[in-house]
Protein backbone atom coordinates (compact mmCIF):
# COMPACT_ATOMS: atom_id res chain seq x y z
CA UNK A 1 0.00 0.00 0.00
CA UNK A 2 2.95 2.34 0.65
CA UNK A 3 4.42 1.92 -2.84
CA UNK A 4 0.58 3.12 -4.51
CA UNK A 5 0.07 5.70 -2.05
CA UNK A 6 3.84 6.85 -2.69
CA UNK A 7 3.25 6.76 -6.41
CA UNK A 8 -0.44 8.78 -5.72
CA UNK A 9 1.51 11.66 -3.74
CA UNK A 10 4.34 12.21 -6.41
CA UNK A 11 1.44 12.34 -9.61
CA UNK A 12 -0.54 15.00 -7.18
CA UNK A 13 2.39 16.74 -6.40
CA UNK A 14 3.53 16.91 -10.18
CA UNK A 15 0.23 17.62 -11.06
CA UNK A 16 0.06 21.09 -8.58
CA UNK A 17 3.81 21.94 -10.11
CA UNK A 18 2.78 21.69 -13.37
CA UNK A 19 -0.09 23.97 -12.63
CA UNK A 20 1.45 26.72 -11.41
CA UNK A 21 3.95 26.93 -14.03
CA UNK A 22 7.26 24.96 -12.62
CA UNK A 23 9.41 22.75 -14.89
CA UNK A 24 8.00 19.22 -14.63
CA UNK A 25 9.20 16.76 -16.74
CA UNK A 26 5.26 15.25 -17.27
CA UNK A 27 3.47 14.58 -20.28
CA UNK A 28 0.49 16.73 -21.80
CA UNK A 29 -1.68 15.79 -24.76
CA UNK A 30 -3.07 18.99 -26.26
CA UNK A 31 -4.58 19.18 -29.58
CA UNK A 32 -3.71 22.19 -31.60
CA UNK A 33 -5.32 25.22 -31.56
CA UNK A 34 -7.69 25.41 -34.80
CA UNK A 35 -8.54 28.32 -37.08
CA UNK A 36 -12.55 27.69 -36.64
CA UNK A 37 -13.37 30.50 -39.38
CA UNK A 38 -10.44 28.98 -41.70
CA UNK A 39 -12.54 25.63 -41.18
CA UNK A 40 -16.39 26.75 -41.61
CA UNK A 41 -15.16 28.51 -44.84
CA UNK A 42 -13.06 26.00 -46.50
CA UNK A 43 -16.11 23.25 -46.23
CA UNK A 44 -18.05 26.17 -47.85
CA UNK A 45 -20.27 26.64 -45.11
CA UNK A 46 -22.26 29.83 -43.63
CA UNK A 47 -21.98 30.47 -39.53
CA UNK A 48 -25.54 29.18 -39.40
CA UNK A 49 -24.94 26.18 -41.30
CA UNK A 50 -21.63 25.28 -39.71
CA UNK A 51 -23.32 25.73 -36.12
CA UNK A 52 -26.14 23.61 -37.47
CA UNK A 53 -24.19 21.02 -38.86
CA UNK A 54 -22.27 20.26 -35.98
CA UNK A 55 -24.24 21.27 -33.22
CA UNK A 56 -22.31 24.03 -32.02
CA UNK A 57 -24.46 27.29 -30.68
CA UNK A 58 -24.22 30.10 -33.09
CA UNK A 59 -22.82 32.20 -30.09
CA UNK A 60 -19.74 30.33 -29.51
CA UNK A 61 -19.04 29.58 -33.19
CA UNK A 62 -18.98 33.48 -33.67
CA UNK A 63 -16.79 33.98 -30.21
CA UNK A 64 -14.25 31.05 -31.46
CA UNK A 65 -14.17 33.25 -34.85
CA UNK A 66 -13.78 36.68 -33.13
CA UNK A 67 -10.76 35.40 -30.90
CA UNK A 68 -12.84 35.83 -27.51
CA UNK A 69 -12.73 32.61 -26.90
CA UNK A 70 -10.79 29.43 -28.13
CA UNK A 71 -12.63 25.51 -28.12
CA UNK A 72 -11.09 23.11 -25.98
CA UNK A 73 -11.29 19.48 -24.94
CA UNK A 74 -14.56 17.76 -26.62
CA UNK A 75 -14.81 20.35 -29.02
CA UNK A 76 -11.65 21.06 -29.68
CA UNK A 77 -11.08 17.26 -30.80
CA UNK A 78 -14.53 17.54 -33.05
CA UNK A 79 -13.38 20.26 -34.91
CA UNK A 80 -10.07 18.34 -35.28
CA UNK A 81 -11.98 15.31 -36.84
CA UNK A 82 -14.24 17.60 -39.08
CA UNK A 83 -10.71 18.75 -40.48
CA UNK A 84 -9.63 15.77 -41.39
CA UNK A 85 -12.53 13.48 -42.32
CA UNK A 86 -15.69 16.27 -42.65
CA UNK A 87 -17.76 13.60 -44.60
CA UNK A 88 -17.58 10.95 -41.82
CA UNK A 89 -18.69 13.55 -39.30
CA UNK A 90 -21.57 14.76 -41.01
CA UNK A 91 -22.74 10.86 -41.72
CA UNK A 92 -22.32 10.12 -38.06
CA UNK A 93 -24.19 13.21 -37.66
CA UNK A 94 -26.98 12.24 -39.66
Amino acid sequence: MTKAFESIRQGLQEAIAHTQGKDVAVRTHRPAEIDVAQLRRSLGLTQMEFAAKFSISIGTLRHWERGDRSPHGPALALLHVVAKEPQAVLRALG
